[in-house]
């Protein structure tokens, strides 16, 4: 279990300090005592612990500031949690849940069905003839979706690949300088593609190309490759950052190629 959900004390300590960076500087303990839940006593002292231990700075009455070293412990204890809300989801009520997947030929309900993924969505075909299965929750002709519960095994696929490919900014030559061939080839070969920045747009566009999305790019390549499908990129240089961002924050494996 992660550290800070080990006992009351650690959680609140922890939602304290979080209510602390999002309130910063001017931070009222009354408004805090009421969204964590404890008396204003109680999160005066915790506040003058965090102090202590150098996660909080005080700059006056009633003013305080996360440190460094209080920003670190946030993360940490943030991925902590993060990691065993995952292992919740997906190694506890996994075999519980139950998802919708589309239906390969009839199925009936309460019958066994074999697990794949095809186009980046979940498919579900009779029988028990794969290394992942569950049990039908509906009956479904085929073509159309079916509930799917009891999930044994690891669907097999391959994580798809990212190429991020960077336009130059416009005060560089933008899309003009790039090769519109070269692109062209890229995107015909992926599954999706996205961009971000009007240089990116523009550039495939002039390789004849429409993104399937200009938002969060970064995120949507990230959920397609963990759904087995290869996506292309494609951002201004001076926010690719956002792309590679979200990228590693989803341990996405990517590659960074210049098109300028």
């Amino acid at each position: 279990m992660a550290d800070v959900l080990e006992n009351k004390r650690a959680a609140t300590r922890f939602r304290i300090l979080a209510e602390i960076a999002d309130r910063q500087p001017a931070v009222s303990q009354g408004e805090i005592a009421e969204a964590v839940g404890v008396t204003s006593q109680a999160v005066s002292e915790y506040i003058r612990a965090l102090v202590e231990d150098g996660l909080v700075e005080k700059e006056g009455r009633s003013r305080y500031s996360v440190t460094k070293e209080g920003v670190d412990w946030l993360l940490q204890a943030a991925g902590d949690v993060r990691r065993y809300a995952d292992h919740v989801t997906e190694d506890i009520l996994g075999s519980v849940q139950e998802e919708a997947a589309i239906a390969t030929a009839d199925v009936a309900e309460g019958e066994a069905v074999t697990l794949s993924l095809r186009d980046g969505l979940l498919h579900a075909t009779p029988g028990e003839e794969g290394p992942a299965t569950g049990v039908a929750t509906t009956d479904a002709e085929a073509g159309t979706d079916v509930g799917v519960t009891g999930f044994e095994g690891i669907i097999d696929f391959e994580p798809g690949e990212v190429t991020v490919f960077q336009v130059p900014p416009v005060r560089s030559g933008g899309a003009c300088e790039v090769d519109a061939d070269r692109l062209a080839a890229a995107c015909e070969a992926a599954d999706l593609v996205a961009a971000t920045g009007v240089e990116a747009v523009v550039a495939l566009r002039r390789a004849d190309c429409e993104p399937a999305t200009t938002f969060a790019a970064g995120a949507m390549a990230g959920e397609a490759a963990g759904r087995g499908l290869d996506s292309v990129v494609v951002a201004t240089a001076d926010i690719v950052g956002r792309v590679t961002d979200a990228l590693r924050d989803g341990n996405v494996a990517y590659e960074v190629t210049e098109l300028g």
